[in-house]
C-alpha cells in the first residue's frame, strides 16, 4: 500500500514539476509578445507622426497639392 502511495506522489511531483516549467515557458513568451507590441506601437506612432509632417508639409506647399486630394487615376 505505502508503494502505491509513493508512486502516486511521485507521479504527482512530475506532473507538477511539468506544469511549473511550461508556466514558465509561457510567462516568458507573454513578455516577449508584450515587448513586440509595444515596439509596435511606438514604430506605429512614429510612422503616423511623419505621415502627419509630411501632409503638413505638402499643404504648405501651394505648387504642390495634397496627394490625398487629388481625383484618382484613370484607370480606377
Amino acid at each position: 500500500m505505502t508503494a502505491g502511495i509513493e508512486q502516486r506522489v511521485v507521479e504527482l511531483e512530475t506532473r507538477l514539476a511539468f506544469q511549473e516549467h511550461a508556466l514558465g515557458e509561457l510567462s516568458d513568451a507573454l513578455a516577449a509578445a508584450r515587448d513586440e507590441e509595444a515596439r509596435n506601437t511606438l514604430l506605429l506612432h512614429r510612422a503616423l507622426e511623419e505621415l502627419r509632417q509630411l501632409r503638413m508639409s505638402l499643404s504648405a506647399d501651394p505648387q504642390s497639392p495634397d496627394p490625398a486630394s487629388e481625383p484618382p487615376p484613370p484607370h480606377y
